[in-house]
This record gives C-alpha cells, sequence and structure tokens, in this order.
C-alpha cells in the first residue's frame, strides 16, 4: 500500500515539475508590417491644410468685386448672389463682403432674442394638491399665454477650412501660348505670373480645363482679361489679349482657344499669364510643360 501510495505522489509530482520547466512564450508581433500596413493607409488618404482666407473682406479704395474675387480664389458671380449684390459694379468702401457662407447678423440676433424669451420663462412651481392650489394653477395659466417665435433656419454652415490637394494632382496642364518666355515670376519684383512674347492675333488656349468666370476689362493693369476656375483651389488668367472668344459661365477644355494674343493695357503683343491657388499668385512654371516653349 504504502509502495503504491510512493509511486502515485511521484507521478504527480512528475507531472508538475513538468509544467513548471515549459517556458512561457509572449505572442510576436510583426511591428515592421504593422507600421507599414500604417503608412500605406496614411498614404491613402488626401493630403489636407488649412485654408488661409478669412470669412469676410472689407472693401478699400481701388476695390472692386472683381478684384476681391480674384485675389481670394472665387466666382464673383457666387460672392454677388452670398452677398445679395444686384450690381457687382457697385459696392462701397467699408462695406464687408462674406466669402464663405456663414449666420448672417440679423440670424444670430434673432437667435439671442429667442434664447432670451425662453429664459425669461416662469419658472415651474410645485404646490400640493388641493382645491385651492388647482385654481390657482388654473388662473395662472389663463394669465400666461404661450408665445411661440418662428424663426428662419439660418444658414450656420461653417466653411470646409481645409484644402484637399489631391485637387493638384488631378489638373493637366498645357501652355497657353507658343512662344518666348520675356518675364519669369518673382515675389520678391512683384511679378505674379509670366509674360510670353508672340504675334498680333496669335492664339491662347485655356491652360487646363475649368470655367470661365471673368471675361472683361474690369480689372486694372490687365487689358482684356479672362479668368477660368478649374477646381476649389485654382484659378488661371490671361491677360492682354486682342479678342477674346469666350463668356462667362462657359466650360472650356484644356488646349482650347479662348483668346486672340494682343497689347491691350500694355506696350507690346505678349500674354500675361498667371496661376493662383486660393487667389495667391503660384509660379506656372511649377504646372507647365515650360521645356515645350
Amino acid at each position: 500500500m504504502r509502495s503504491k501510495s510512493f509511486w502515485m505522489l511521484l507521478l504527480v509530482s512528475a507531472i508538475f515539475a513538468g509544467c513548471s520547466s515549459q517556458e512561457y512564450r509572449a505572442p510576436v508581433f510583426d511591428t515592421a508590417e504593422a507600421q507599414k500596413s500604417e503608412a500605406t493607409a496614411q498614404s491613402k488618404k488626401p493630403l489636407r491644410e488649412k485654408d488661409w482666407r478669412p470669412r469676410t473682406y472689407t472693401v478699400q479704395k481701388g476695390d472692386t468685386l472683381y478684384s476681391i474675387a480674384f485675389n481670394y480664389g472665387f466666382d464673383y458671380h457666387e460672392l454677388a448672389d452670398l452677398n445679395g449684390i444686384k450690381n457687382p459694379r457697385k459696392i462701397m468702401i467699408g462695406q464687408v463682403i462674406r466669402l464663405f457662407p456663414g449666420k448672417t447678423a440679423s440670424a444670430a440676433r434673432a437667435a439671442s432674442a429667442a434664447e432670451s424669451l425662453i429664459k425669461d420663462q416662469p419658472k415651474l412651481v410645485k404646490y400640493p394638491y388641493s382645491e385651492a392650489a388647482m385654481a390657482q394653477i388654473e388662473k395662472v395659466q389663463e394669465q400666461t399665454t404661450p408665445v411661440v417665435t418662428k424663426i428662419a433656419k439660418a444658414d450656420d454652415t461653417e466653411p470646409d477650412n481645409t484644402i484637399d490637394e489631391s485637387e493638384e494632382a488631378a489638373l493637366e496642364w498645357t501652355l497657353p501660348a507658343q512662344g518666348k518666355l520675356i518675364a519669369q515670376f518673382s515675389e520678391s519684383a512683384n511679378r505674379k505670373g509670366i509674360d510670353i512674347a508672340g504675334t498680333l492675333g496669335q492664339p491662347v488656349v485655356a491652360g487646363a480645363s475649368g470655367k470661365v468666370v471673368y471675361s472683361g476689362s474690369g480689372l486694372r493693369g490687365y487689358g482684356k482679361l479672362i479668368i477660368i476656375k478649374h477646381n476649389k483651389t485654382y484659378l488661371s488668367a490671361y491677360a492682354h489679349n486682342d479678342k477674346i472668344l469666350v463668356k462667362e459661365g462657359q466650360a472650356v477644355t484644356r488646349g482650347q482657344k479662348i483668346a486672340a494674343m494682343g497689347k491691350t493695357d500694355t506696350d507690346k503683343v505678349k500674354l500675361h499669364f498667371e496661376v493662383r491657388r486660393l487667389g495667391k499668385p503660384v509660379d506656372p512654371a511649377k504646372y507647365l510643360p515650360m521645356g515645350k516653349s
């Protein structure tokens, strides 16, 4: 009997010894593969940046609605509609121009008044049930007429203050005219674009597809000018034309003839070409196939 107990004890000890001799192995994760997957996921997301433009602009001396729209990268028709301007040629110094949709001052005042109205309502008072209390409550209800104020829904949508940089890659550009490059873009010299020399009547074409948002002579120093809006981020401008061949609101395709080269508001026949990103001039050489000029 003792022998049997001895062997049983020995067997149990051997089992515990075997269990304790097995090493615990922590799970292994491939951190390099995880980081690679995360990087791939991030690369698929569109790059975004903050929009520098203010919500409103106050008109200064010499401003026109055309120049304001051009300098901030908008279609002046949209600014006119947004601000209730019937005649784009008539704006006043000191006038506040809204650049983005948002809550109007009148709507904000109405909302504030409604909030005050709600706060001024009588507070709820509890009375112990009795015939006298019921009579008092009925008397108060008769004296108090509920006030319902209908407030027009304000356009309080905040603008999307981020820019999708994938729009930049989506645009395809071509040279707006053939000829010699006689002036390059320069921030220090305040040259907002490039100048291409040519002959009178030479074709001027759209640098990229888009919609004509301006066609005329309303911007000082540009002569007969065409502005094309390509997307939410980019505009291009074509100045000093002899003849304009497109109308505002017209859709154009890359390489389509839009004007005849001229020398309006300048001293020689040339095309002045600008690319604007959110209204700010940028170097057209970064976008155009300049090597083919």
